[in-house]
């Protein structure tokens, strides 16, 4: 489980201009991301664009990942939604060479009571052969996996290692450091609140932004963890204006802009997303270029 502390990063899919999948940038980017000191890759989760690629194009997404991993790095692989006997069927089917886990968000739009999440979950990990990351996104789908529920899965389930939490209720969060068993690993999923969850007990993000500035991003985070907080908060706060833009107008349209600044890959993303606003990513170049980011 230790090989998920740190920096995980929620990989883009880069697209080209008819918005095909873009190899060549997808390598880029996974070497920009190892160079700058990231400890896993997560692959497929909701900044990956999960709902509009067909499942060969997820499938050829994670091969390339991997190949160009090399074995560097553990390889997240994003299989979760709201129709738990169709993600059995994805897990039976699923090569899990070179996956060393699963992030799995909680079911969405159907809007199941606690009770629910739990059977889901439970179904889940008798499925599972390789350990998994729960996701508590409620800004996406409209319902919270409450504390009480995380650390009854965290009992339960050995195989449920990890929360990748993005409530925003810290809280919430302390409730579940403070009670979870020894091992289980509280992520954050919100950039700006990764500093104040570490500070609290946590054991680093599952981040969005750190695919545009790993350097810094990845400094902030483990010096955070080693309790160096001097130097965690001002790559924090050099991090904070530019994070808060890149989710401004949704992500990963931000994000995507910020990595086309950077020669990685480009901004292109599919309907119904669509690119940033012109304004918008003036701002973000501004920001980059005042804090020297990279």
């Amino acid at each position: 489980m230790n090989q998920f502390k740190g920096v995980g990063v929620a990989l883009i899919t880069p697209f080209d201009k008819d918005e095909n999948i873009d190899y060549n940038g997808l390598e880029k980017l996974v070497n920009h991301c190892l160079e700058g000191g990231v400890d896993y890759l997560v692959v497929m989760g909701t900044t990956g664009e999960n709902p509009v690629l067909s499942t060969q194009e997820k499938l050829d997404v994670l091969k390339h990942v991997q190949k160009v991993n090399a074995g560097r790095k553990p390889v997240v692989y994003g299989i979760g939604g709201n129709n738990t006997r169709g993600l059995v069927q994805t897990i039976k089917n699923t090569d899990f060479s070179g996956i060393d886990a699963i992030l799995s968000v909680s079911p969405y739009y159907n809007k199941p009571t606690q009770e629910g999440i739990y059977q889901h979950y439970k179904t889940l990990s008798e499925a599972s052969p390789v350990p998994i990351i729960l996701y508590n996104v409620p800004g996406r789908t409209s319902s919270n996996i409450t504390a009480e529920t995380t650390l009854r899965l965290a009992h339960d389930f050995e195989n449920i290692i990890a929360v990748k939490e993005a409530s925003g209720n810290l809280e919430q969060v302390m409730k579940i450091i403070n009670e979870k068993p020894k091992g289980f690993l509280v992520i954050s999923g919100d950039d700006n609140l990764t500093l104040p969850m570490i500070a609290c007990g946590g054991d680093g993000v599952i981040s969005v932004s750190g695919q545009g500035f790993p350097e810094v991003f990845c400094q902030m985070v483990h010096d955070a963890l080693e309790d160096k907080m001097e130097s965690a908060r001002a790559a924090h706060y050099r991090l904070f204006e530019v994070t808060k833009m890149l989710f401004e107008e949704g992500n990963p349209g931000g994000i995507k802009a910020a990595l086309e600044y950077a020669g990685v890959c480009g901004k292109t993303m599919r309907q119904p997303l669509w690119k940033i606003s012109d304004n918008l990513g003036e701002r973000i170049k501004g920001e980059i270029t005042r804090h020297d980011l990279k």
